[in-house]
């Protein structure tokens, strides 16, 4: 049976969803006013590999990843930019769609931006007012009484006097309380028309938090199965959430809580606001992107992610040792789910999604294969790395495969193996060993066999 390490009770727990053989995911994406870095790009592989899997199990799946398409940073950019916020956030969705797909991110059942659920978002902050929960802060933002809820704190695990250490009351927001958060802004004078709507408080634009909470009602209902993100989210922005989600419908909100792990960069967490971030595109022009999606996967997903050029050189290396246990093997993907190495596999999935382990039974089963070249076993391979949106490409291809930033060229190498063969037929073994080690040096390890020499990066 499918184990989920549940953030809410803490425990790894038993997955049984509401609704027998279905599964209804929400997980909290991008906000669109820049290039995703690989922490967004952790997200959306991470969560991709669930769905995969849920849906290897036999689950029917309903997955919404939401946009978030209307904040201060946006509204901030567009100015800075001299463009409209729509240009703005479609361009940036647009370069989302680029990375994920390079990643191998199959995309969600489900994408809303923000924008489209304002009118859901106002019937919701007017419910939690006329629930008590709401009320009109002196700036005249509608804000939240996280006081009156009585299980606030239960995600981060923190009581509220914990949670308010450290906090001030701005007495120009005119809160109850530190921890109370906005949901409706009341419009600046100085902001664009187009992020202004009207509602009973005034003009004015959605807080960050009820966003969510308002589209994943509407899109799998008041109650469901699993809500994720990245671990940063837990608090404020899905503590939040169940505040305003159980305040207003009075009822639990979701069963099971999933987030994923940093990534970190020289101890740091990885993000804009630190300035050490790594776009998922300047690491595309250095590294192939399923050597990208196969180091993040390598690591469990609730643990940190160590960002460096040795380790995605050593994922590369470790992928291209699979590839060469496919190599010569025409085989179509297909999975004997009796057979060991998958019943391991299965094991390892279904235990809080362990695809470090999965991982280690595909690299037994390549050394098997590479000791019996047994057909079966290199579809077996194929069919458990596809369950994992890897080893699909052909393993020339891939072993070939150069990055985008200067290097010799496919062609330019081809023309050197041509240049090293016409000089070992004219005997000249002293410059087929040059070009050899020319080529070794530029990173291209040459393999001389019974069908002539092939060659791949190292």
């Amino acid at each position: 049976m499918l184990k989920l390490y549940n953030s809410l009770t803490r425990t790894l727990q038993a997955f049984v969803p509401i609704e027998p053989g279905k599964v209804r995911l929400y997980v909290c994406g991008m906000t669109v006013y820049d290039y995703c870095h690989l922490g967004h790009g952790r997200v959306m592989v991470v969560f991709d590999m669930i769905v995969r899997w849920l849906k290897a199990s036999g689950y029917e799946v309903t997955y919404v990843r939401n946009i978030t398409d209307i904040d201060d940073k946006i509204i901030k950019r567009a100015a800075e930019n001299g463009e409209s916020i729509r240009s703005l956030t479609d361009r940036f969705i647009a370069a989302m769609h680029e990375d994920a797909d390079a990643l191998g991110v199959l995309r969600p059942d489900c994408e809303p931006r923000a924008t489209d659920y304002v009118p859901e978002m106002l019937a919701l902050i007017e419910k939690l007012e006329q629930n008590g929960y709401a009320y009109v802060a002196a700036n005249r933002d509608v804000c939240y009484a996280v006081r009156k809820f009585p299980g606030y704190g239960k995600l981060s695990g923190k009581s509220l006097e914990d949670l308010r250490a450290g906090c001030r009351v701005e007495i120009a927001e005119g809160k109850h309380d530190p921890l109370d958060f906005v949901l409706w802004k009341h419009a600046k004078d100085d902001e664009p028309a187009e992020v202004k709507w009207d509602s009973r408080w005034g003009s004015g634009r959605p807080g960050w938090h009820i966003e969510c909470s308002a589209m994943s009602s509407k899109l799998l209902g008041e109650h469901f199965d699993i809500h994720g993100g990245g671990q940063d989210l837990q608090f404020p922005h899905h503590e939040n959430e169940i505040a305003q989600s159980e305040g207003a419908f009075g009822h639990p909100f979701v069963n099971y809580w999933l987030h994923n792990g940093f990534v970190r960069v020289a101890g740091e967490k990885m993000s804009k606001s630190l300035g050490n971030f790594f776009t998922i595109r300047d690491i595309l022009a250095v590294y192939d992107p399923e050597v990208v999606r196969f180091f993040i996967l390598r690591a469990h997903y609730r643990s940190p992610l160590n960002y460096s050029d040795a380790h995605l050189d050593d994922a590369k290396a470790a992928l291209g040792r699979l590839y060469t246990a496919l190599k010569g093997f025409e085989v179509a993907p297909q999975i004997d789910w009796s057979e060991a190495h998958a019943q391991r596999f299965k094991a390892a999935m279904d235990e809080d999604f362990n695809t470090p382990e999965a991982i280690a039974v595909l690299f037994d089963l390549a050394n098997e294969l590479n000791r019996t070249k047994a057909p079966p076993l290199a579809a077996q391979l194929k069919g458990l790395g596809g369950v994992l949106g890897l080893l699909q490409r052909d393993p020339i291809a891939f072993l070939q495969a150069g990055p985008a930033a200067p290097g010799l060229s496919a062609e330019e190498i081809e023309a050197k193996v041509a240049a090293r063969l016409a000089a070992k037929k004219a005997k000249n073994f002293a410059e087929a060993d040059r070009i050899r080690d020319e080529l070794k040096a530029a990173g291209i390890v040459l393999e001389d066999g019974p069908q002539g020499t092939t060659w791949r990066r190292a």
